[in-house]
């Protein structure tokens, strides 16, 4: 690599490491957004932090440090990103201990998300790292930046840890410090390896550089951890669809199988749920009926025993009805021989209008007006009509 261009890079990444006013209030402003945002359970809120905050400058410093061997400049990054870390989390800790204090307890899905990190997270941070190393070297790809900071969300794990701290929920606080580790680590990492590739310079330090092999080697120890979250979320996602198919399965029976919820025209079904935290899992049907007392409990009792002799597990089957009252007047069947189908017949069309011709000699148009009586003759008609006496 040219000094030139080494020594621009150096005095760039200089710049991004600073802990100065406008990181100290773009941190503060993310913070704020981000903990508001949370607490709202607006995603939208919290990725409009995710854009303000500056974080994203100081690590991708640190990914150049860590190359050159440069304890210095690595030392400036890391205390930049730990004042933004302090005062975020005291931030989200005060806002938590406010919301507490007015009765706030119960958090919504954007939090609960960042308390379990898994192996798509880290792989989430490695792409991003690797994105924003790249935005860096090359001028003409800075505005994928924005959506870096996006996909990678460093600020929002760090205010979910301050308000579950604030709630004394421990363990979920400490899912969500695990999720910002995951990123920090993963930035590093996918900067390195991206930085390496770039560069054939910076591809010959990360062969000397032993601040590297760190940074591999902690990236490979959350591998544990977030592996074994992995594995639980795809249990979770295999037993959803089992219950999504069992549910199917048994909605099918009983509408086209069962002669008391499929034959039956008083009965409809329109739900059926299934609890899988009873043992055994209760089925819940709800169904729309015409007759209240329909189905019996011997109905009810027959389905369920059908149930179970065809599932290995035994179930519980609840049926919930619902009374409806059909109304509508009754009417005489069509005679069989009749073919006119439709419902009502088609008003017959009327006769076009026939304009009158005008007789001869008489001019088009409607006849004039008589002219107006004289003076003297309107004078006469008025003493007439006041002597002439009323009855």
């Amino acid at each position: 690599m040219e000094p030139n261009r080494l020594e621009r890079l150096h005095r760039s990444y200089d710049r991004d490491a600073e802990l100065d006013e406008a990181f100290v209030v773009l941190t503060l402003g993310a913070s704020l957004i981000a903990t508001l945002g949370l607490l709202a359970n607006n995603a939208a809120v919290v990725i409009g932090a995710m854009v303000v905050a500056p974080w994203i400058l100081p690590l991708r410093t640190s990914v150049f440090a860590v190359l050159l061997g440069s304890l210095p400049l690595l030392g400036s990054a890391l205390r930049t990103l730990l004042a933004g870390v302090v005062l975020t989390t005291v931030l989200s800790s005060g806002l938590g201990l406010l919301a507490t204090a007015t009765g706030f307890h119960q958090f919504g899905s954007e939090v609960l998300a960042r308390t379990e990190p898994n192996l798509l997270d880290l792989g989430i941070a490695l792409a991003a790292g690797a994105i924003a190393t790249y935005a860096k070297l090359r001028s003409d790809a800075v505005s994928s930046l924005a959506g870096t900071a996006i996909a990678v969300a460093l600020v929002p794990p760090v205010c979910v840890m301050g308000l579950l701290l604030a709630n004394h929920q421990w363990n979920p606080a400490l899912g969500a410090g695990l999720l910002f580790l995951t990123n920090l680590l993963g930035i590093l990492t996918g900067g390195i390896v991206m930085m390496a590739a770039k560069e054939p310079f910076f591809r010959e330090q990360l062969r000397q550089s032993h601040l590297s092999l760190v940074s591999f080697v902690l990236t490979g120890l959350l591998v544990l951890p977030l592996s074994v979250s992995f594995r639980y979320l795809l249990q979770g996602a295999a037993q959803e669809q089992t219950r999504q198919e069992i549910e199917r399965t048994i909605r099918t029976f009983l509408e086209r199988e069962t002669l008391t919820f499929g034959a039956d025209p008083s009965v409809e079904v329109g739900q059926v749920l299934i609890n899988w935290n009873r043992n055994p899992p209760l089925i819940k049907v709800l169904v729309r009926v015409t007759n209240p007392n329909l189905p019996t409990y011997t109905q009810i009792s027959a389905v369920q025993d059908a149930i179970n002799a065809r599932q290995p597990l035994r179930y519980e089957l609840m049926v919930q009805r619902t009374a409806v009252v059909v109304v509508g007047p009754e009417e005489a069947p069509n005679p069989s021989d009749s073919k006119n189908f439709e419902l009502i017949e088609p008003a017959p069309p009327e006769p076009p209008a026939v304009e009158a011709e005008p007789e001869e000699g008489t001019p088009d148009g409607p006849p004039p007006l008589p002219p107006l009586p004289a003076a003297e003759d309107q004078d006469q008609m008025d003493t007439e009509a006041a002597t002439t006496p009323q009855r």
